[in-house]
């Protein structure tokens, strides 16, 4: 999977909408070339005792235990060049020096089989105030923190999201939830901006200095994807949402055929948001400037 992998800003979605679309399960999960450069970030996080990347309610073990096991099959069935079983029913991955254990391991199911996996893999339970997040294994969020939203209902989870509490796009998500069938996953791709390329972002970390300029912004800036995905399990009924980032650095539309046409996109939904929406994005201040970054990458390719 190459650059600029997913463009929801090319004008087919729409921020801040529900955007869902049916999932092909033959595209669930997305190795890539950085495949083992973020199962090592996946591993340092894990190991930092200063971070929150991983939590789970005591109940949750049978479901944990069956993210993996249908993880494991999926990855061994589309991937059989990367992924490989062995006959003390571990999992590996080949050539980058990761291998987990699928029974009797002596770690949280969920924790085990996110380790590779470039997804951080989040799960839902319906309770009586809606669907709760019970167990996460998230090494890379995008501008929230696993400690915060632990536990939390998904009005909870989603406070301060523009047009979500009491609006129709956090009642339609609700209704999805419900009605979400075991053999109908769903997807959605959503977009940020940031100033680095980290990929661990419990904050937006965007750094003003970077964006007080054009060609400092349009040098440093990079145009973070998130691709979404919500399966219910078939056994516990429990909602597993994944969720995948890829990170690419604006200036990279300079080698891409179509870059134009995806700034000039991204530009136009930047320019299209509402001083709420940006200022949930992080980047109220900073939107014209970073508008005419995005409008040199036509100067720059003449």
């Amino acid at each position: 999977m190459s650059r600029f992998a997913h463009t929801p800003y090319d004008g087919s979605k729409r921020p801040f909408t529900v955007g869902l679309e049916p999932l092909d399960l033959r595209e669930w999960i997305e190795p890539d070339e950085f495949l083992t450069a973020h199962l090592d970030e996946k591993e340092r996080l894990i190991a930092d005792p200063k971070r929150f990347v991983f939590a789970a309610e005591a109940d949750t073990e049978a479901a944990q235990r069956e993210v993996a096991d249908l993880l494991a099959v999926h990855l061994l069935d589309q991937f059989p060049s990367i992924y490989e079983r062995h006959s003390d029913n571990s999992l590996s991955v080949k050539n980058a020096g990761k291998r987990v254990e699928l029974s009797f391991c002596a770690e949280p199911p969920l924790l085990a089989i996110s380790r590779v996996v470039q997804e951080d893999l989040v799960l839902m339970r319906k309770g009586d105030d809606g669907y709760r997040l019970v167990a996460a294994s998230l090494c890379f969020p995008s501008s929230w923190s696993l400690a915060e939203k632990f536990g939390g209902s998904m009005s909870a989870i989603h406070e301060g999201v523009p047009d979500f509490n009491g609006h129709r796009m956090g009642h339609m998500v609700q209704r999805i939830f419900e009605r979400l069938e075991a053999d109908k996953p769903v997807w959605r791709l959503n977009w940020s901006l940031y100033t680095d390329a980290e990929l661990h972002h419990p904050i937006s970390g965007l750094r003003g200095e970077v964006l007080c300029e054009a060609d400092q912004a349009f040098e440093q800036l990079y145009v973070r994807v998130e691709k979404q995905t919500l399966r219910r399990l078939p056994n516990s009924g429990d909602i597993l949402f994944t969720i995948r980032v890829h990170h690419d650095p604006v200036h990279g539309l300079l080698e891409h055929p179509d870059g134009d046409q995806l700034a000039q996109g991204l530009k136009t939904q930047l320019l299209e948001l509402t001083d709420e929406q940006l200022d949930y994005k992080g980047i109220k201040t900073h939107a014209s400037t970073i508008a005419r970054a995005l409008d040199m990458i036509a100067g720059e390719r003449v």
